[in-house]
């Protein structure tokens, strides 16, 4: 099979996934919606999610959503200041704007083929700042990793936080409360087996190293290490650490503008804005195109532990979803696209 048809199953693998996600999320949500319109005695024909969704959509304060996609922007730009200080560590100086737009430029390519975004955002900077792919691939990869310990910080910091609301919200459903009864001891239990298993794996780690598969999982765990200590060669390592901080402080206000762009959600407080910010971080990892369905599924999912009805939940994650990936991911991406040729025409990296 060549490469090409490959990538092109691919494609229309994920993005099926993205939108049966999305799909399956509103088919259940109308079927609710539906449900409590005849409660209160609406007529079927009258009761379309999708109709509520747009007219929600057009009714949310547009002043909050500037001040949602303002965040964005700022967040980006500290990524692009974070992305310069270990692209330095290779003696180059790479302009700001190159960095800032290649990023913008990898979040629009996700919007079309999950992860291509990964790829792209490199190739581009590689190609405009003359630096070798495998080295911008590499800078890549550490940013990433940097954003996976900061999404698993604020996991458990919502879990401290939310933990008690979560399991109250489990037993109070039945069905779950069922199906998850007991779920304390079986953490307990996992984590003891984790920790013999990871004890055994120490004081076995040369026999385990010697097979193939062992011999990869060693290598990815000191790549991971090695990619984590070129921080240290950063030129000011606490302003890394201060854009990194940056950059998530901004992903999480832009859930607090959206919750006040929304009337349903503009009582919430805090807890809620980091419960659903943190569900939705999940859902945008998930191979779909920029998160499409999963991020719909899990921020719907986290606003109903705090008492947000279930077609409004759809309705906030639309709107924030579709304003990030519109007003910014695409607008901005495509100036990306168009102006990135231009402003590097004549243009001599140092």
């Amino acid at each position: 099979m060549s490469q090409s048809l490959t990538n092109l199953l691919k494609f229309i693998v994920f993005i099926g996934l993205g939108f049966g996600i999305l799909y399956l999320v509103y088919r259940n949500q109308q079927d609710a919606y539906a449900a409590d319109c005849a409660l209160r005695g609406v007529a079927a024909g009258e009761c379309s999610l999708l109709d509520k969704v747009l007219r929600d959509f057009a009714g949310a304060n547009f002043g909050w959503l500037g001040m949602t996609l303002l965040a964005f922007c700022v967040s980006n730009l500290s990524r692009a200041l974070r992305w310069n200080m270990l692209l330095r560590t290779f003696g180059k100086r790479p302009r700001l704007i190159n960095a800032f737009l290649t990023i913008n430029l990898g979040y629009l390519a996700n919007l079309g083929f999950p992860r291509l975004g990964e790829i792209a955002r490199p190739a581009a900077m590689a190609r405009y700042e003359k630096m070798k792919l495998e080295k911008v691939i590499g800078t890549v990869v550490v940013d990433r990793m940097v954003d996976v310990i900061c999404l698993l910080t604020l996991s458990g910091l919502t879990l401290l936080l939310a933990g008690d609301r979560i399991m109250n919200w489990l037993v109070e459903n039945a069905s779950l409360g069922d199906r998850f009864a007991g779920l304390e001891w079986l953490l307990i239990t996992l984590v003891v087996l984790g920790t013999a298993g990871l004890a055994l794996a120490w004081f076995q780690r040369r026999r385990i190293g010697a097979t193939r598969l062992g011999d990869r999982l060693i290598g990815v765990i000191r790549g991971f290490v090695d990619g984590l200590r070129t921080i240290a060669a950063v030129e000011k390592p606490w302003l890394f650490v201060l854009h990194s901080i940056n950059i998530w402080l901004m992903y999480f206000l832009m859930t607090v503008f959206v919750f006040q762009a929304y009337g349903p959600t503009a009582g919430l407080g805090a807890e809620a804005a980091l419960t659903t910010f943190v569900s939705g971080g999940w859902g945008i990892v998930i191979p779909s195109p920029g998160g499409m369905g999963s991020y719909h599924f899990l921020a719907q999912s986290a606003l109903g532990l705090y008492g947000v009805a279930g077609e409004d939940g759809f309705a906030w994650a639309n709107i924030s979803f579709f304003s990030i990936n519109i007003g910014c991911n695409v607008l901005i991406g495509l100036i990306a696209l168009l102006f990135l040729p231009r402003i590097n025409r004549n243009y001599e990296p140092t």
